[in-house]
C-alpha cells in the first residue's frame, strides 16, 4: 500500500486565512480587518491577498502619493525651465507627410 508523507499541518497565524474558508467566512474577515487589522489569505499555503479596512487603504494610498498632483509637475518642469534645463521630447513628428512616389509614376 501507498502512503503519502504529508507534512504536519501547521496553525495558521492569526489574521490568516486559506481561501476556501475566507469565502466561506467572508463577512467575518472583513470585520477582523476593520477590528484587528490586515486578514491574510493564502492559496496552497502561499500569501495570495490581503484584506485591509477602507480606512487604513485611504491612509496607505495618501501616504504614498501625497503632494503628488499635476500641480507639482508643472512646478518643476516650470522650475527646470528657470535653471536652464531644456525638456525635449522623446519623438518628434513631422508636421507634413513626404509625397508618396510609385515605380509608375517614374518616365
Amino acid at each position: 500500500m501507498l502512503t503519502r508523507n504529508r507534512k504536519p499541518r501547521r496553525s495558521p497565524l492569526p489574521g490568516t486565512w486559506n481561501l476556501q474558508d475566507a469565502k466561506a467566512h467572508f463577512s467575518e474577515v472583513v470585520r477582523k480587518a476593520q477590528t484587528e487589522g490586515p486578514q491574510r489569505v493564502t492559496v496552497h499555503g502561499k500569501d495570495a491577498a490581503a484584506v485591509v479596512s477602507a480606512s487604513e487603504y485611504a491612509k496607505t494610498i495618501l501616504r504614498k502619493h501625497k503632494g503628488l498632483t499635476g500641480a507639482v509637475l508643472v512646478k518643476a518642469m516650470q522650475e527646470a525651465r528657470r535653471l536652464g534645463f531644456k525638456i525635449k521630447p522623446l519623438r518628434t513628428y513631422p508636421k507634413m507627410r513626404p509625397p508618396v512616389t510609385f515605380a509608375d509614376d517614374d518616365p
